[in-house]
C-alpha cells in the first residue's frame, strides 16, 4: 500500500495530543565512514565519481570474490563507540542480512546482528530553549543500544515519475559506487520522558552526535550528501501506560531540521489514527521535505524475516584490550565541553556562543583567536563581514561555508592587528578584505599595495574638521546646544573629504575640541 506525495493524512493538533499521549522515540543513525576504500574490498569511495566507476568483485558479489574487512574501519567503529561510552566487545562477527533490493548486488547485507562492536553507551545532549519561548536549555540523556559496523548499499534513481519515488517511475538507474562503503549504525534505546520536547531531543541528538564524529574525523557527516543519515522511530502511548505503542520508521531524514519536523508530523498523525479507534500499521515511512509530511512505504520487517545467519567468509573481529586503550588515548575533548570551555575563554554570551555554533564558526574563530586576534574581533569578522560574503557567494545566496571563502584564520588576524594598530579603520580594512579574496596577497601586502592607510598627521585632519565646521553652521549650532550626537554627521563628512583614510574616533576628539564642547 502506497500513498501518494499528494495526499495528507488526517493529524491532531500537537498541543492537543500532548494532553492525552507520552512519545516515544528511537533514532537510528547511520554513518559513512571517510576510509579511503570500502569496508570488505579496495574500491574507492569518492563521492561524486561517475556511476559504477568504483567497483569490483567483491563489492558487486560476484562468484568466488571473498571480502577482507577494513582495519581502520574497525577502529573508527571502535573510536565510536568509546566516544559514546560504550562497552567494546572483546569478540564479535558479521552477519549476513538477507534480502533483496536492486541496490543491494549480493541479496544481503554484510553486517552485525546480535554482536555489535560496541554496545550500552549513553550521550548527554543539550537542548536548546525553543525560540520564542522562555525557557532554560536543559540536557536530555539518550541511551545507546548499540553501534555495529556494516556496508552501505548502492543507489537508486527512479526516473520518469513526479516524486523521483519507484511508484510512477518509467525506469530506474543503480550506481553500486556505493555498495560496500563502511557504515556504522547507531541506534538508541527507546527515549521516553520528553514529553512535548520529543522533536526538540530528536534534533539536538542528531546536532550532538554530527558534532562528536566529526571531532572524531571519522566522516565528513554531511546531510545532504547522504554521510550522515537517521531513520526515526516514532510512537505514541496513553499518558500514565506503560506499553509502548506501534511505531513507524521515517527513513533517511537528511536535515536537523527535518528530524524534528518528522517527529513531530508523525506524533500528530499517530494521534488522529488512535483517536479514530484503528491501528497504527508498522511500517516505514518517506518523509517529503517540500510538503512536510510522510507517506507510506512498505510493511516494516521484524529481524527474523532477514534470515540473519554468521557471516561464513569473515573472520570474528576481537580487538585487544591493549588496542582498545590506545584509541581511547586518540579521543578529541567532547564538543559540549569543548563549547563550554571556549565560551568561557572568549567571554561570549550564550546567544554569540549559539550564533558561533549554529554558523560552523567555532574551529576558524579559535584559530583566528590563536593566530592573535581578539576573540572579539574575530567573532565579528567571521560572523558578521565574512559570513555575509560567504552567504552571498553560496548556491542561490544560501549556503553558508565559511572556509570555501579562500580567507584564512591567519589572514583575519593580520586585519585585526592592522586595525587595533592604527593603520587601517574598518572601512580600509574591508578594502584589504576584497583584495585577499580576489588572490593580491596577505591584508599586509594588499593594504601595501593599494596604499592604504590612515593619515596620521592630525594638521591635514585638523584642515578637514574646519572645513566641515565651516560648511554646517546649523548642525554646530546644534552640537554647541548639547546634541553631541549630531556630531556624527560632521564625521561622516570629514571622512569624505580624508577618502576614508582618517581615524573617525580622532575626527570625533578634533571636532568637538575645536568647537569648545566636551564629548
Amino acid at each position: 500500500m502506497s500513498t501518494s506525495t499528494s495526499t495528507r493524512e488526517a493529524v491532531v493538533p500537537f498541543e492537543e495530543l500532548m494532553t492525552r499521549y507520552e512519545p516515544v522515540i528511537g533514532l537510528e543513525v547511520h554513518v559513512e565512514l571517510g576510509t579511503a576504500t570500502k569496508m570488505f574490498c579496495g574500491c574507492a569511495t569518492l563521492f561524486g565519481a561517475e556511476p559504477n566507476t568504483q567497483t569490483c568483485p567483491v563489492c558487486l558479489g560476484l562468484p568466488g570474490a571473498l571480502p577482507v574487512v577494513n582495519a581502520t574501519a574497525v577502529e573508527s567503529a571502535i573510536r565510536i563507540g568509546l566516544a559514546l561510552n560504550c562497552q567494546i566487545a572483546d569478540w564479535c562477527r558479521f552477519a549476513r542480512k538477507n534480502y533483496f533490493y536492486p541496490d543491494m548486488p549480493k541479496n544481503f547485507q554484510t553486517s552485525q546482528y546480535d554482536e555489535p562492536i560496541a554496545f550500552e553507551g549513553w550521550l548527554d545532549v543539550e537542548v536548546p530553549p525553543r525560540d520564542g519561548v522562555d525557557e532554560e536549555p536543559f540536557t536530555f540523556r539518550v541511551e545507546i543500544e548499540r553501534a555495529h559496523m556494516e556496508e552501505d548499499t548502492g543507489k537508486s534513481t527512479h526516473v520518469g515519475g513526479a516524486t523521483g519515488r519507484i511508484h510512477g517511475a518509467s525506469h530506474s538507474l543503480v550506481d553500486y559506487n556505493r555498495a560496500g562503503i563502511p557504515l556504522i549504525e547507531i541506534v538508541t534505546k527507546p527515549l521516553t520522558g520528553a514529553g512535548d520536547r520529543a522533536p526538540d531531543v530528536a534534533r539536538a541528538y542528531v546536532g550532538a552526535l554530527r558534532d562528536l564524529l566529526r571531532a572524531l574525523d571519522v566522516s565528513d557527516v554531511k546531510m545532504e550528501q547522504g554521510s550522515l543519515r537517521c531513520d526515526a522511530n516514532v510512537s505514541l502511548m496513553q499518558t500514565g501506560s506503560e506499553r509502548f505503542g506501534t511505531r513507524t520508521e521515517t527513513k533517511n531524514v537528511n536535515s536537523l531540521r527535518s528530524v524534528e519536523r518528522a517527529v513531530r508530523y508523525e506524533m500528530t498523525r499517530h494521534a488522529a489514527v488512535l483517536d479514530a479507534g484503528e491501528s497504527i500499521l508498522q511500517e516505514t515511512r518517506h518523509w517529503h521535505e517540500d510538503t512536510g509530511i510522510t507517506t507510506s512505504g512498505r510493511p516494516k520487517s521484524d529481524a527474523d524475516d532477514y534470515r540473519y545467519f554468521p557471516e561464513p567468509d569473515l573472520v570474528p573481529v576481537a580487538p585487544t584490550r591493549e588496542d582498545v586503550e590506545r584509541l581511547r588515548a586518540t579521543l578529541p575533548e567532547n564538543p559540549a565541553e569543548r563549547r563550554r570551555r571556549l565560551q568561557g575563554e572568549w567571554g561570549y554570551s550564550d546567544l554569540e556562543m549559539r550564533d558561533v555554533v549554529n554558523a560552523g564558526a567555532t574551529e576558524v574563530i579559535e584559530e583566528t583567536v590563536a593566530a592573535g586576534a581578539t576573540p572579539a574581533a574575530a567573532r565579528k569578522w567571521w560572523m558578521g563581514e565574512l559570513a555575509r560574503r560567504a552567504k552571498t557567494a553560496g548556491e542561490d545566496g544560501g549556503a553558508v561555508d565559511l572556509l570555501a571563502l579562500g580567507v584564512t584564520p591567519a589572514d583575519v588576524a593580520e586585519l585585526d592587528g592592522l586595525v587595533t594598530g592604527g593603520r587601517l579603520n574598518d572601512s580600509m580594512a574591508r578594502q584589504a578584505l576584497d583584495g585577499v579574496l580576489a588572490g593580491e596577497g596577505t591584508p599586509t601586502q594588499v593594504a601595501d599595495a593599494r596604499g592604504l592607510e590612515l593619515v596620521q598627521d592630525d594638521s591635514a585632519l585638523q584642515t578637514a574638521v574646519d572645513e566641515v565646521i565651516a560648511e554646517n553652521a546649523d548642525v554646530v549650532e546644534k552640537i554647541r546646544g548639547g546634541k553631541t550626537q549630531a556630531v556624527g554627521a560632521l564625521i561622516g563628512q570629514v571622512m569624505k573629504k580624508m577618502r576614508g583614510q582618517a581615524d573617525a574616533a580622532r575626527a570625533r576628539e578634533l571636532i568637538l575640541s575645536t568647537l569648545g564642547v566636551e564629548g
